[in-house]
Order: C-alpha cells, then structure tokens, then sequence
C-alpha cells in the first residue's frame, strides 16, 4: 500500500529563508538521487516559522529503511545533519495511506 508522508517543521525563528535554499539547492535534490518521491516542500503560508516536506513511499518498510539509510550516510551527516538540525525547533510527521480516494482528489486540486 503506498503511503504519503506529511512533515510539518517550525523553524527557529529567521531561519526559515535558508532552510528553504538548503532545502531547493541540496537537501531535496539529494533525497530525489536515493529515489525518495519528493512531492512538495516549501514554506507553510499559515505561520511565518512553518516549513513542509511531502513525500510518499510504496510501503512503510520502505519508508522506514530508505529514511534510517539516508539520514545515516555518509553525505547526510557530513554535509546536513548538523546545519538542518540547528534550524529545526521542533516537527511531526503524519503518514497516510495514499488510497484512490485521496490520489484522485490530490489529481483535481
């Protein structure tokens, strides 16, 4: 069953605008090349510290391994877990199955 996966983050306050480059010049670009389907990122229009990461997986065994595969490579901790965590103040992750209903009305948006 595939699943979509909603991160909400808040941001440490004015941080969001380099969040978002890192986020559209690396961090994304970078989960696209592990095969992870990004579906939409950005900041959230409804608080000036809110910042989402839609992505969705075949399963969850697949979400769970491809996510502690990714976050633990080299690259990652490397270049990004250090910058990204100090911006984060705080996230939930809410994941759904991504069934006809719901893919047919994210299609007539």
């Amino acid at each position: 069953m595939s699943l979509l996966e909603i991160r909400l983050f808040t941001v440490q306050p004015g941080t969001r605008e380099e969040f978002d480059r890192v986020s559209r010049e690396e961090t994304i670009p970078m989960m696209r090349r592990w095969g992870i389907n990004v579906i939409a990122f950005g900041p959230a229009l409804n608080t000036e510290d809110g910042y989402y990461l839609i992505r969705s997986f075949p399963s969850e065994e697949l979400r769970v391994s491809v996510q502690e595969a990714f976050y633990a490579s080299a690259e990652w901790e490397e270049n990004y877990d250090k910058k990204i965590t100090e911006m984060i103040a705080d996230y939930q992750t809410a994941v759904t199955p991504l069934t006809g209903e719901l893919s047919t009305g994210l299609k007539g948006i």
